[in-house]
């Protein structure tokens, strides 16, 4: 898998000028149809603009020009019969199966709203400004840039907030007699400053808004990474509408959401997170300092469970026979990319009434932590925060919601529910109050592949311009999702740092970390400078910020203060019981087939799992292991039954020994864990063994529809 990084196709550009205006709150009106594989309806966005833009720096008059000094044309408002007044009827119809939702039409790939083909890359990354002609006049005027991919564009306009009943209260004026776009603006500024303690209020009025009508198209353009939007002489961000309405659907193909069946083979989709975060689901501002409020009403069939990263514990409300909408929101202002959905058919799963009903309970507080539960005033912007709420800080246990397919209801019920408590009761004593009031834990389907999210940068995402824009270093890399080295390294700096500081004093200074930035965004190195003020001189020593960046995050290889703690780990009991097991499994590999009447059998150990990996991979050390020596640790571990992490290595061994009895393990797993077998497939390859490359291929071949888009790419160029 040696691929050639071109930084122009690699690259993640976000294109939104969020250096000039910023999107406080989004709320999407959406329908689910799984017979299209659409996801179609409206957006309202909701904005702020600074003081600083005054005309001149809004205007296009320095930046106007784009790198490539060409101009760009905008499509004119043409006539449009979708009803304005009520974006819940978007694109319904009365009739529906099991499978579609009040939404319409057949696969549309063909892209004839304009949005250029996915394989197009962006040039460059250049002001928001550009000079454009519209064919009618010479001014210029403010451009709108949102992050946009993968999304037919069927309208934009200006919402008439003013026309929504109440909305007068919003204005400095008693009565609205004259409404204006400085008036308009007023009372969308006025809306998203309201304090914390009326978001309910705040929530209400900003689905009125969303219903109501329009009051003037606007111009609109795509390119293969953006929405541009502008309104004919509105030159600042300043008079830019503060609130406009963009009508649109998803694409089959939308790399930021993934049609599948769930392990219970029922249809299903969900949000990708990664690589190109959701701008494929929803025209955003991508760039993390866009902190943003939302709201959702989802449309799906009856028989449809939809999910959300909302604060809500929502349940459905029946439309019409088999249609059904859920309605989620969140407070707490975060980045476009934390946005989640997941619609399929999932079974909640119940726990027991009186389950941990002693954990639920409140607890006395330590004093170490007792001494970051009350922060005083937070450090964040503002909004309904837990951490000023006393009983949130004693609520070791937050609401939780598990959710299924039906085909996993016992494994949960046996596990999941039962490590769902203490879990949240740990983090709790560690990190103390939780951010949120809820959660939902869903099993994903086997071809989810993201292991994680992270803008992997000391200081920030990239090169940023003068409007805001910015890249992701090697953020569309498609090896990236799957490379893990990034998460091993830091799980052991935070390991080294503990073991300096001491288990006592760094659990204190986590406490004192998260009640520090809470609601904020942050860089390593605020994580690591707090930390280092936190440790005594004399635990300090060589220990800087710019030596941990040097040492831990920007040089390949193993550390050397990981190295020589691998060396001490070696010594510790349970390494010890493992290396006692490894050197039986070797000496059972060298005996004969026929043993000696008085030679005694080896007794092996019970292990844990993560004994059971380092034993497997000491054995994939070795240069030959009998099939017989194969069949033995098969039967005496119950390799197939562990978890995915024991199983990989088994599979590993299965396929460096050709052991073909266990290949329908590893077809088990490739079919299973789709994520982690894509480096299966490698191994399957490069052995050269005709059976094993038919496994390879025919696993793919079942698989490859259902894969996520990068995973197939990936392992058709090791299979063709």
């Amino acid at each position: 898998m040696d691929i050639k990084l071109d930084p122009s196709r690699d690259d993640l550009p976000l294109m939104a000028n969020t250096s000039h205006i910023l999107v406080k709150h989004y709320v999407l009106d959406l329908d689910v149809d799984f017979e299209s594989q659409i996801i179609e309806g409206t957006i309202v966005l909701f904005f702020e603009s600074g003081d600083r833009f005054e005309k001149q720096s809004g205007s296009t008059k320095d930046t106007c020009r784009s790198e490539s000094n060409e101009a760009c044309s905008f499509r004119m408002p043409a006539p449009c019969h979708s009803p304005v007044t009520d974006t819940r009827t978007f694109s319904s119809k009365t009739g529906y199966n099991d499978f579609a939702i009040c939404g319409k039409g057949e696969k549309d790939t063909s892209g004839k709203d304009g949005n250029h083909d996915n394989q197009e890359q962006a040039s460059g990354i250049s002001s928001s400004k550009y000079r454009c002609d519209t064919g009618n006049h010479g001014s210029e005027d403010f451009l709108l840039v949102l992050d946009c991919c993968d999304l037919s564009v069927l309208k934009v306009e200006e919402v008439d907030v003013a026309a929504v009943p109440g909305i007068d209260k919003f204005t400095r004026s008693p009565k609205l007699t004259v409404v204006s776009e400085e008036l308009r603006n007023q009372i969308v500024h006025e809306l998203v400053t309201l304090p914390a303690g009326r978001w309910r209020e705040q929530l209400d009025y900003y689905a009125g808004c969303s219903q109501a009508p329009g009051c003037g198209e606007l111009l609109f353009d795509t390119d293969t990474w953006s929405l541009q939007i502008r309104k004919t002489g509105a030159q600042t961000a300043t008079d830019f509408p503060h609130a406009i309405r963009i009508w649109y659907s998803t694409k089959p193909q939308g790399r930021s959401v993934t049609w599948t069946s769930d392990q219970s083979g029922r249809p299903c989709v969900y949000t990708m997170g990664s690589p190109i975060n959701n701008r494929a689901l929803f025209p955003c501002q991508e760039p993390p300092v866009a902190m943003s409020t939302w709201q959702a009403t989802v449309r799906a069939a009856a028989s449809f469970v939809v999910l959300m990263s909302g604060e809500n514990s929502a349940k459905p409300t029946q439309l019409r026979e088999g249609c059904a909408s859920w309605h989620y929101y969140v407070t707490m202002p975060m980045p476009a990319s934390t946005f989640t959905i997941a619609v399929g058919s999932w079974t909640e799963m119940k726990p027991e009434p009186c389950l941990f009903k002693d954990l639920a309970a409140e607890r006395a507080l330590s004093p170490s932590e007792a001494d970051f539960r009350y922060v005083g005033i937070c450090g964040h912007m503002e909004y309904p925060c837990r951490f000023q709420n006393p009983s949130a800080t004693t609520q070791e246990i937050i609401p939780h919601r598990v959710f299924a397919p039906v085909c996993l209801q016992g494994a949960c019920q046996d596990t999941l529910l039962q490590l769902v408590p203490p879990c949240l009761s740990a983090a709790h004593s560690i990190l103390g109050t939780h951010p949120f009031a809820r959660l939902d834990i869903l099993i994903v389907p086997a071809n989810f592949p993201s292991l994680g999210m992270a803008r992997p940068n000391k200081e920030k995402t990239g090169h940023v311009s003068d409007s805001g824009s910015s890249v992701i270093k090697h953020g569309l890399n498609p090896e990236k999702v799957f490379m893990q080295v990034h998460y091993l390294k830091g799980y052991f700096l935070l390991r080294f740092l503990a073991q300096r500081l001491g288990d006592d004093t760094y659990f204190a200074f986590l406490r004192k970390f998260v009640h520090t930035f809470h609601g904020q965004l942050i860089l390593s190195q605020d994580f690591l400078q707090m930390l280092l003020e936190n440790i005594p001189e004399e635990k300090r020593l060589e220990l800087s910020v710019e030596n941990i960046f040097r040492d831990w995050l920007e040089s390949s290889g193993i550390p050397q203060p990981l190295q020589r703690e691998r060396q001490a780990g070696a010594e510790c009991g349970l390494a010890l019981q493992v290396s006692a097991e490894v050197e039986k499994w070797i000496r059972v590999n060298r005996r004969p087939r026929k043993r000696k009447r008085r030679e005694a059998e080896e007794v092996f150990e019970k292990l844990l799992p993560d004994q059971l990996v380092l034993l497997l991979e000491h054995l994939l050390e070795q240069k030959t292991l009998k099939p017989r020596t194969l069949q033995s640790l098969e039967r005496t571990y119950h390799l197939p039954q562990q978890d995915a992490e024991v199983r990989h290595r088994w599979c590993e061994l299965i396929v460096k020994h050709k052991y073909t009895k266990a290949y329908k393990d590893v077809e088990r797993f490739l079919q299973e864990d789709q994520a982690m077998g894509v480096y299966l497939y490698g191994e399957l390859m490069l052995n050269e063994d005709s059976r094993q490359q038919q496994v390879a291929r025919r696993c793919f071949e079942l698989t490859k529809e259902q894969m996520e888009r990068s995973s197939a790419e990936l392992v058709a160029e090791m299979l063709f």
